[in-house]
């Protein structure tokens, strides 16, 4: 069963047994302080060993005096002013332990080796991109069911990709032949003038043609022209491919989140990289 997003006072949360975590994923200036022992006491009540907050940095004080850790940052990650930090709190010890430290030190080291080494990506024939619509949803599910044996949100489900595409979060496709062969998707926070590029997924018979690269460059052109100011994306660690997609685009590498996701079948840590637009 998926994780659920739901209100927190006035903040937005994803919380449950899947990810085995709370995910304070938008913290409301009227929760705070309050909400540091909210969150503790929800974790306690359900029996989580993570806590995972993206908060700005005037309300990391009490965070930190509360036993979070800064597992990322971004500067002026909210309207372009403010730092935004990543924090994660351990309520298991055995949460923290990796067998993956070796992988993820080799990944971060080629993927920087790769940096800004980007050309212009093309599509071949007969590849076209375009923005998805909702009557794809059904295909677009298909297709990440097939590549994804888990994932943090439920973009499994043809409702859900209808109800995000309504509430500020962008598709990208490309196609051959008629048939979606990967995407990725740009969740906008208006707001804050920032977008997260996620839910990259390819085929496996096409990924030598650099299809996340290509989208990865028409995604921040769209965002450049609707005024949003940075992009970031959270990256499985282990994951070569992803790391230096976003190293050879120019993005800055920001901190590790240990243990932090349900993908491909089992917990993982996730890099977190940015770049202003």
């Amino acid at each position: 069963m998926p994780d659920k997003v739901e209100k927190l006072g006035n903040s937005y949360i994803q919380h449950g047994m899947f990810n085995d975590r709370i995910y304070l994923m938008k913290l409301s200036c009227r929760d705070y302080p309050d909400i540091v022992n909210r969150l503790h006491d929800l974790a306690r009540r359900n029996g989580y060993s993570k806590i995972f907050a993206k908060v700005p940095e005037s309300a990391c004080p009490l965070f930190l005096k509360k036993e979070y850790e800064v597992e990322a940052c971004i500067p002026s990650f909210y309207d372009g002013e403010e730092t935004g930090l990543f924090l994660g709190k351990f309520l298991q010890k055995n949460r923290q332990n990796s067998s993956d430290r070796g992988t993820i030190k080799s990944v971060l080291k080629k993927a920087e080796e790769k940096a800004a080494l980007a050309d212009s990506p093309t599509l071949p024939e007969p590849m076209r991109w375009r923005i998805c619509r909702p009557d794809d949803a059904e295909e677009m599910a298909e297709a990440y069911l097939h590549i994804f044996e888990t994932y943090p949100f439920p973009i499994h489900d043809p409702d859900y990709i209808r109800e995000t595409m309504a509430d500020n979060v962008v598709y990208f496709a490309v196609e051959c032949d008629g048939k979606i062969v990967s995407l990725a998707s740009s969740d906008m926070y208006i707001e804050d003038r920032h977008v997260e590029m996620t839910d990259f997924a390819t085929l496996p018979e096409y990924r030598k043609n650099r299809l996340a690269i290509f989208l990865l460059s028409v995604m921040e052109e769209e965002m450049r022209r609707l005024g949003l100011k940075l992009s970031y994306t959270i990256a499985r660690a282990i994951s070569y491919g992803m790391n230096i997609t976003f190293s050879r685009m120019g993005y800055q590498y920001s901190g590790t989140l240990l243990n932090n996701t349900n993908i491909s079948g089992r917990l993982e840590s996730m890099n977190v990289w940015y770049k202003f637009l």
